[in-house]
């Protein structure tokens, strides 16, 4: 598919009501691969598709602000003919989706769903003091550059909540988050890093003007919930808000069956 300007490679799988599932930071749409295996059974069409510079869509030099990023999506929905779409973004990608409300409406969308998602704002600043410090995210950013491989290894155990005394996912898992992070470029990793941690949705928010569902785990170390979860569900109207006691930011691994049947529960009612 050929977005506003890179080829995006996407997948679908079933038939029926559209779902757009767009992945995180810093994987490929493969995170979805549980979601994939049940969905589609329950009579939704889904579509998961490669941000621009991850899994097997194109990697330009520029490009990775939310505006662009949400022209991305809208050429996806546009080029597939897409109507009635249920927009499902995790983590960076709750970004895309409400940003792509704010520049292109909602007439194409019947709901909306964010899990574990950075909206409306992560940075900590005089008037978002529940953020985080920049000095975090430049240190992330500094280790990026340093040893890529060795950041996004110790990144994969705190995204799942492991610990010396919880294994809550095994080291295959970790190895395959390892995997699908290397595959997206050097550069697209660090520049997204820079998207997500800096851009502010709060002006963003009142766009979105369907039925929303927003998940989010207690025990999210990577997207901490009082910053994101609870205001994101604060500022869209009648939001169904459900939060996943003692879950890490990883919850589509780590509770997969309650996602998936959540998911399908909220996109059929």
């Amino acid at each position: 598919m050929r977005g506003s300007d890179v080829n995006i490679y996407y997948e679908e799988a079933g038939s029926g009501t559209p779902v757009v599932l767009i992945h995180g930071w810093p994987v490929s749409h493969e995170m979805w691969e549980y979601q994939l295996n049940v969905l589609p059974d329950a009579g939704l069409r889904c579509i998961a598709y490669d941000r621009r510079g991850f899994g097997k869509s194109d990697k330009p030099g520029n490009g990775y602000d939310y505006d662009s990023l949400a022209g991305d999506l809208h050429a996806l929905i546009e080029g597939l003919g897409l109507q009635n779409v249920v927009l499902v973004g995790f983590s960076m990608a709750g970004g895309e989706v409400v940003r792509y409300c704010s520049k292109y409406g909602c007439k194409r969308l019947s709901k909306v769903v964010l899990v574990s998602a950075v909206t409306p704002y992560m940075l900590k600043t005089g008037d978002n003091p529940e953020g985080t410090p920049q000095e975090m995210f430049d240190e992330f950013y500094q280790m990026l550059s340093d040893d890529r491989p060795g950041f996004l290894a110790n990144f994969g155990k705190g995204f799942y909540g492991v610990t010396l005394l919880s294994q809550p996912v095994s080291q295959g898992i970790l190895d395959w988050q390892q995997h699908l992070a290397l595959h997206g470029s050097s550069r697209a990793t660090l520049q997204c890093l820079r998207s997500f941690s800096q851009t502010d949705f709060r002006a963003d928010m009142a766009a979105v003007t369907v039925p929303t569902l927003i998940i989010h785990g207690d025990a999210d170390k990577t997207v901490p919930i009082k910053s994101s979860g609870e205001k994101s569900a604060q500022m869209i109207p009648g939001a169904v808000y459900k939060v996943y006691e003692g879950e890490p930011h990883g919850l589509f691994v780590t509770s997969k069956d309650r996602l998936n049947n959540d998911l399908i529960e909220f996109i059929a009612s």
